[in-house]
Formats: structure tokens, C-alpha cells, sequence
């Protein structure tokens, strides 16, 4: 037990996970409390969508942010920065929207980018100097998606903007390489949330299964282990890479 207890405890760090109030990255923030981290859970709203809160651990604080918003990530961070230091951010927020490419207007376009790739960059950016100062190295997990590797009819925005975010952890790893910060990404086949489910009818869900060599979709505790996994002690020389948890999607041929 000591030896899992200095590999995989998460005990006296401050964790940031963004997207948070609900779905997987809720989830995630419930595994790293448990784990003995102490997590911030941002979101828009600041507030859990789960009805019995009693179930949460108590080291998880609710707090509302715009990741499209410089100003609101540069307040948001700096507070809990500054007050608690910050040793590993989880950019989890995302969001999608499907339509034909033909029928996608700038302005939805726009929406989706300034989530799931500018959002990234200004929660990365600003907590930098935090990061930057943890006594691991710090870490940065950027939630990408296996349309950052396959192309998927109808969400266009989606697939351009889960790229991106394969970039700006290369670029990061890169680049913050000696200031101990370790940046990786972690690419989610298809989970049960409500982002997905915005974009998935019967006929659809049944060509994804079909692509899936294990067949089912993914539980939430099997995506939350890997974000636990890279941001523990026992991952301290991974980094610039991306991880699928996809079933195998990614492997699929014939």
C-alpha cells in the first residue's frame, strides 16, 4: 500500500478542472477528491447539476467561470492561485453543435472554437505562473476527443476545434519543457453525456457501436483513471503525448 500511496495519491495538491458541474468532468473531479486532492470545479453556472451533493467529497469547491472570457479566467484563476496554488488544471470544458459545414454561420462557428481552443489556451496561460511554481512537476490534461483523428460528418467546428487542442498541448509541452510543467492530452471515444447526446440520433449511435471493437460505450470512472493516472507521481516523464480511452475506436478496420 505505500508503494500505490506514493505512486497514485493525489494528496496535498490543488486541482482546477473546468467543465465540472456535471457529466465526466464532474466525475473527474469527484475521482481526484477522492484520490486527496483539493478541486476546484469550474463551470459556467458554479454549481453541481447533481442533485445529492452529500455524495461529493467535501475537499470539491464549486465556482463559476467563462472559459471564452479572458477576464473571467484571469479573476477565476488568479483567486484560487493565489490562495491555494495550483498544481494540475484539467481543461475539460467543451462544447459542439451539429450542421451541415454549408450551413454553419460564422458566429457558431466562433462559439464552439472559443470553448474548446481558445478556452484552453487562456485557462493554460494563466495559470502558468501557479503551475509553474508546484513542488511536482505541475501538469496541464487537455480533454481533445478521437475527432482530433477522424473526421465526422455534420460537426465540422467540433472536429477542427478537438485538433487544435492536440496543438496547443505539443506546443506547450514544448515550450514549457523547463519550467516543470508537463502537458498531455487525453482523447475520449464515445461516453454517455449530454454533450454527446446533442449530436447523436438512433441511426448514428448504431454506426458508432458498430465502429467500437468493445462494443459498448465508455463508463465515466474509465476516462476519470487516466486523468487521476497522469496527474499523479507515477507520470512524471509522460509528456506531449495523447491518450485515447476509446474502446478501440481508433483501431477499427476490416
Amino acid at each position: 500500500m505505500d508503494l500505490l500511496h506514493k505512486f497514485y495519491s493525489l494528496e496535498g495538491l490543488t486541482v482546477v478542472v473546468t467543465g465540472a458541474s456535471s457529466g465526466l468532468g464532474l466525475d473527474m473531479a469527484v475521482c481526484m477528491a477522492k484520490l486527496g486532492a483539493k478541486v476546484f470545479a469550474l463551470s459556467r453556472t458554479g454549481q453541481s447539476k447533481v442533485e445529492r451533493m452529500e455524495l461529493l467529497p467535501e475537499q470539491i469547491v464549486h465556482l463559476s467561470m467563462d472559459v471564452s472570457d479572458e477576464l473571467s479566467v484571469t479573476n477565476r484563476i488568479n483567486e484560487i492561485g493565489n490562495q491555494h496554488g495550483i498544481d494540475v488544471l484539467v481543461n475539460n470544458a467543451g462544447v459542439s453543435l451539429r450542421k451541415k459545414a454549408e450551413e454553419l454561420t460564422e458566429k457558431e462557428w466562433d462559439k464552439v472554437h472559443n470553448v474548446n481552443s481558445k478556452g484552453i489556451f487562456l485557462c493554460c496561460k494563466h495559470a502558468y505562473p501557479f503551475l509553474k511554481k508546484s513542488t511536482l512537476p505541475g501538469r496541464v490534461i487537455n480533454i481533445s476527443s478521437m475527432a482530433s483523428y477522424m473526421g465526422f460528418s455534420e460537426i465540422i467546428a467540433y472536429n477542427s476545434s478537438k485538433a487544435s487542442v492536440l496543438g496547443i498541448t505539443r506546443a506547450l509541452a514544448t515550450e514549457w519543457r523547463e519550467d516543470g510543467i508537463l502537458v498531455n492530452s487525453v482523447s475520449p471515444g464515445w461516453f454517455p453525456t449530454l454533450l454527446s447526446e446533442q449530436v447523436m440520433d438512433d441511426d448514428r449511435r448504431e454506426k458508432i457501436l458498430r465502429k467500437i471493437p468493445m462494443r459498448r460505450f465508455g463508463k465515466p470512472e474509465e476516462l476519470s483513471a487516466m486523468i487521476c493516472f497522469l496527474a499523479s507521481p507515477a507520470a512524471t516523464y509522460i509528456n506531449g503525448q495523447d491518450f485515447s480511452v476509446d474502446g478501440g475506436a481508433l483501431t477499427y478496420g476490416y
